[in-house]
């Protein structure tokens, strides 16, 4: 069986059995894919330590970051460990495999500031009725409210949501589901983009097969709204404000961190993200703490 087949099996598995989200399965497919393409797609059990070492060191050679790098590492791991269960291999050769140390970067986070300045100007655009204008103000007022990933705002049906009490029951990675609260000028925007922008927007569609009946968020052709598209709207609203490169993660990020200001313990901004690991929402200390020493230096006398 060669590198490539093989790949295939476990991209299967990791949909399957382990129901990695679609976009993970695609980012570990690719990375296969490479040492596939690296190696001349070789039988998988012709592969060894020093070929794997050699796949890594043409990925720095052409300036790879050591996060894909990294990735890179544990994607071949994961694959050679899976190998050895199914009885494809006898032997791991990835198992001295070291992945390069990741360097530690925040996250662009929007000061409160910011976010309230760009979030009434998208009220007073919505406040002209225009659908688009609508739904954008909804967008962005449930991302940055409820800290949701791109993915699970893209993905809320209207069963999904409980306008009563300002929470929607949203699918993370892995498909695990919990249930996220938003405040009340998010509920606001929501009711306005439901009652007088929705409708307007499902009106467009002119392909009944293409409507997306369920989906909370549309597009501008009445199908449901794609993280591209998301991601673009952040981009245009989010991006000048902050002075460079800001998607949706910008908005969860700049929640993740405002909550921790405002004091909230961690355990709780834990599971309003949906991390799996408190590890993963501890970066979030180190953003608050960077900014409370700026704060320092530029405040104090004997800074």
């Amino acid at each position: 069986m060669n590198i490539g087949e093989a790949a295939d099996a476990y991209a299967a598995h990791l949909a399957d059995v382990r129901r990695l989200s679609a976009a993970t399965v695609r980012a570990y497919r690719s990375d296969l894919a490479d040492l596939a393409a690296s190696t001349g797609d070789i039988p998988i059990e012709e592969v060894d330590l020093e070929s794997l070492r050699a796949w890594l060191w043409q990925a720095s050679q052409r300036g790879d970051a050591r996060s894909t790098i990294a990735r890179r590492t544990a994607a071949a791991r994961g694959f050679f460990s899976w190998a050895l269960d199914a009885r494809v291999l006898e032997v791991d050769p990835s198992l001295r495999l070291v992945a390069p140390k990741r360097g530690r970067t925040l996250p662009r986070v929007a000061t409160a500031d910011v976010l309230s300045e760009l979030l009434d100007e998208l009220a007073v655009a919505a406040s002209t009725g225009d659908p688009i204008a609508l739904r954008d103000h909804a967008v962005i007022e449930l991302l940055y409210g409820g800290a949701l990933r791109v993915s699970e705002l893209c993905g809320l049906d209207l069963g999904d949501l409980d306008r009563e009490r300002a929470t929607a029951r949203v699918t993370g990675k892995g498909s695990k589901e919990r249930v996220v609260p938003f405040g009340a000028p998010a509920r606001h925007a929501l009711d306005a983009y439901l009652v007088r922008g929705r409708p307007a927007l499902l009106a467009r569609v002119t392909d009944a097969s293409t409507a997306a009946t369920s989906a909370i968020f549309l597009g501008a052709r009445g199908g449901r709204l794609n993280a591209r598209s998301a991601y673009d709207l952040v981009s245009r609203s989010l991006g000048p404000a902050v002075g460079g490169t800001a998607g949706p993660h910008s908005l969860r990020h700049s929640a993740a961190t405002h909550l921790l200001d405002g004091g909230a313990d961690l355990r709780t901004v834990q599971e309003i993200l949906g991390h799996a690991s408190l590890g993963t929402t501890q970066i979030y200390t180190h953003v608050s703490s960077e900014r409370l020493a700026a704060t320092y230096r530029l405040a104090h006398p004997r800074a």
